[in-house]
């Protein structure tokens, strides 16, 4: 019998290293399958992704680009308008028109990832808004972005109601403060702006708030605050003590709100009334509707004109005490038929925007002054749409104060050449005027930095 070959230890070790191999082999199998699947799925992923991503790269590109060139053209058309008539818009408008046009110049067509496209683009959205608004146009962009929910609802966030309070005081602070710690209850409607005028001795407030697109008057922010304040002021002030050189008709002299953005006059007309029906029944203060807030959409001056707004009760082209007697009887829309002389009666409206403006001319005669308010006035057969009245102001000053009730048509720069040169006329010399409030575009502006979540 053969004898068989020993076994060697080397011979042990190869087979061994053998065994192991096949086991190393098969442990392995599971994660070389999956990194060839993984290497494949990639390059697949890869191919397909750079297609998705072009698709979605030009979907967006183009709802940009639409969107634009919609702009663009809007800047075009209305540059066309200009040069054909150079005053057809105010000197705000055309500035704004100008600052589009810029902005649609800056825009990174090529540069995709510059931080500053959004920005620009928010911005271009916002100057045609207010744009649109001071014209009173309806014009929208129509495009991929009005599909979009995340628009839908930006868009309506932007409904705007803003509400101008005049109220007959402005050295009492106490009496400030607190008129501004009640509004300051209603977070949602921000005091945008306040100016002060201590020689009229008034105070104007601008407010802002959202509008839900069929708003309730109960949850309505901007009518809570305005209801606020003007329970406030009649707390604190007293007409019979209160004198100054401006003329008002009572403590809350006169409210007005105004559509912005994409709210309509119906709206702001709303919320007038509502406010109107609360300050007549329930604090018992006549109240007097215009504009759309009324039937007939009677005019402020007619009011004022009718309770004698304009003509001084006291020496020295002042008013002083209460303007209205207890024993008058008056036809308010809400409201008792008598005022009591702490807080007269209040006027309250919904207009388009109205700009004021007021031109100071250094002479302390104050027919002359008339003289030339008259002229400038539409009324006198001067400006259109333009309200005009002579005011004396400290010691040989006298301001011609202005309502522009079409600041798109005929805005501050115009009145300032009208006023100078009938000033010349005069022999006197008129000082540059200022405006007592923002724009529509920086009342809307300076109400998103107070709520930046609108944008």
């Amino acid at each position: 019998m053969a004898s068989q070959p020993p076994v060697t230890a080397g011979a042990t070790g190869t087979a061994a290293a053998s065994i192991q191999d096949i086991f190393d082999s098969s442990l392995n199998l599971e994660e070389t399958h999956f990194n060839d699947g993984f290497t494949e799925g990639y390059n697949a992923g890869l191919i397909s992704g750079k297609e998705e991503a072009k698709q979605v790269g030009l979907k967006f590109g183009f709802q940009v680009g639409e969107e634009l060139g919609f702009y663009r053209g809007c800047v075009d058309v209305w540059n066309s308008a200009i040069e054909v008539d150079s005053t057809r818009f105010s000197s705000r408008v055309q500035k704004s028109i100008k600052q589009m046009e810029e902005l649609l110049q800056k825009y990174p067509f090529f540069d995709p990832d510059d931080e500053s496209a959004q920005e620009i683009m928010d911005n271009l959205r916002l100057k045609f808004r207010a744009i649109c608004a001071t014209l009173s146009v309806k014009l929208e962009y129509n495009g991929f972005l009005k599909s979009s929910s995340e628009e839908g609802e930006r868009m309506l966030k932007l409904m705007l109601a803003c509400c101008k309070v005049y109220i007959s005081e402005s050295r009492n602070r106490a009496a400030l403060e607190l008129i501004e710690r009640a509004a300051r209850l209603f977070p949602e409607a921000p005091i945008i702006n306040k100016f002060e005028d201590e020689t009229y001795n008034r105070v104007g407030y601008t407010l802002v708030s959202k509008l839900a697109p069929k708003p309730s008057s109960d949850t309505c922010a901007l009518r809570g605050a305005v209801l606020a304040m003007v329970k406030a002021a009649f707390e604190a002030i007293n007409l019979e003590i209160h004198c100054g050189n401006h003329p008002r008709l009572g403590v809350v002299d006169h409210i007005c709100f105004h559509p912005l953005a994409d709210a309509s006059l119906k709206q702001t007309a709303g919320i007038a009334k509502s406010l109107a029906a609360d300050i007549g029944s329930n604090l018992q203060v006549p109240t007097f509707l215009y504009g759309a807030a009324h039937e007939e959409e009677r005019t402020l001056d007619s009011i004022r004109r009718e309770l004698g707004y304009f003509k001084p009760n006291s020496s020295g082209n002042q008013w002083a005490g209460g303007m209205i007697s207890e024993s008058s009887l008056l036809k308010p829309d809400v409201g008792p038929a008598q005022a009591a002389q702490a807080k007269g009666v209040v006027v309250i409206g919904s207009t388009r925007w109205v700009d004021n403006y007021n031109v100071p001319i250094f002479s302390s005669n104050i027919a002359a002054v008339r003289r030339i308010a008259k002229r400038v006035s539409g009324r006198g057969g001067g400006l259109p749409s333009v309200q005009a009245m002579a005011l004396a102001y400290g010691e040989n000053v006298t301001e011609v104060a202005c309502n522009l009730l079409e600041p798109s048509r005929i805005g501050g720069d115009q009145v300032q050449l009208e006023v100078e040169r009938h000033a010349e006329e005069e022999g006197m010399i008129a000082g540059k005027g200022y405006y007592t409030d923002f724009s529509q575009e920086k009342i809307i502006k300076r109400y998103l930095d107070f709520n930046p979540l609108c944008d």
